[in-house]
């Protein structure tokens, strides 16, 4: 298994209210053993509406180069780097870590909007240098982080068709709620347990941009695909291609029902061994270029 989405840090670090708010890499490769993951992208926590410090990719990359049989590097550009305009060269800063070992960019939280001019720049030139991204949606500007969208994701499609040789790993509530058609815009702040009556919009651009792509992980991911067991199955069946298993642990202790979720359906048969293989690692050694 190569977990697509996970933080951590060089030394322990700690919230207001003393407990560990990220793991260690020797405790992740811990956790890691126990659950049968292989491998995992390293996601730097680089915006400060979430992050109590920015986390450098240097010591991403350092992490790295320690366990390079463990850990992937990506590398997080805040659009409102080295200049914060609409021109800045980004590409520059991303070439040069892409040079460095790093196979995308993200999980990108700035608390802008999709269509903003600074992330427009991102994305452009995410797409010239040929990195994917991670990104978080968020359900309002202000009190939170995520690039924000509307229900509906309409900046999301529009930056969808902008960008057709960019591919984007989608995560986060807000995205994952609009599997269904939304009961009320609130859902988006949740987890929506309700079933799946009429499809949102989240399949229809999955099935209209091939450069969009399902992170799973989270409570998000991991309820987006339990919410309607059924249509669950048959989401993860239709885009098998195109989803990607993943955890977003950042505390030792973080709960990753989806291990034993997807293995469950695979020992049910209501996954074939094919579509299992693609989600939970092979799906990642394409899009990030590994060896198998």
């Amino acid at each position: 298994m190569i977990d697509i989405h996970v933080h951590l840090r060089k030394y322990p670090t700690y919230f207001r209210d003393g407990k560990q708010t990220y793991s260690t890499p020797e405790q992740l490769l811990k956790r890691y053993d126990e659950l049968g993951i292989e491998k995992a992208v390293i996601l730097p926590g680089g915006s400060p509406e979430c992050m109590l410090q920015k986390q450098s990719e240097e010591e991403v990359i350092e992490i790295c180069s320690i366990y390079p049989d463990r850990f992937i590097p990506f590398c997080n550009i805040d659009p409102r780097a080295m200049t914060n305009s609409p021109d800045a060269p980004l590409d520059q800063l991303i070439s040069y870590y892409k040079s460095q070992g790093c196979k995308g960019i993200g999980e990108v939280c700035a608390n802008l909007p999709f269509l903003h001019p600074l992330v427009q720049n991102l994305f452009k030139c995410a797409e010239k240098v040929g990195l994917p991204i991670t990104f978080h949606i968020a359900p309002q500007i202000g009190g939170v982080y995520g690039l924000y969208d509307e229900p509906g994701l309409p900046q999301l499609e529009i930056t969808l068709q902008r960008y057709p040789d960019l591919m984007f790993l989608g995560h986060s509530q807000p995205f994952w709620a609009e599997m269904s058609k939304l009961e009320t815009p609130a859902d988006r702040y949740g987890y929506p347990k309700y079933p799946v009556k009429e499809e949102g919009v989240v399949p229809k651009l999955f099935r209209r941009y091939k450069n969009l792509l399902g992170d799973l992980s989270a409570g998000s991911g991991f309820n987006a695909i339990s919410r309607d067991p059924e249509y669950g199955v048959e989401f993860l069946n239709e885009f098998q291609d195109r989803l990607f298993f993943g955890t977003d642990i950042c505390a030792p202790d973080t709960p990753v029902p989806l291990v034993g979720y997807l293995r469950e359906l695979l020992e049910r048969g209501k996954i074939s061994e094919k579509v299992y293989k693609k989600i939970t690692y092979e799906n990642a050694i394409k899009l990030l270029k590994l060896k198998g």
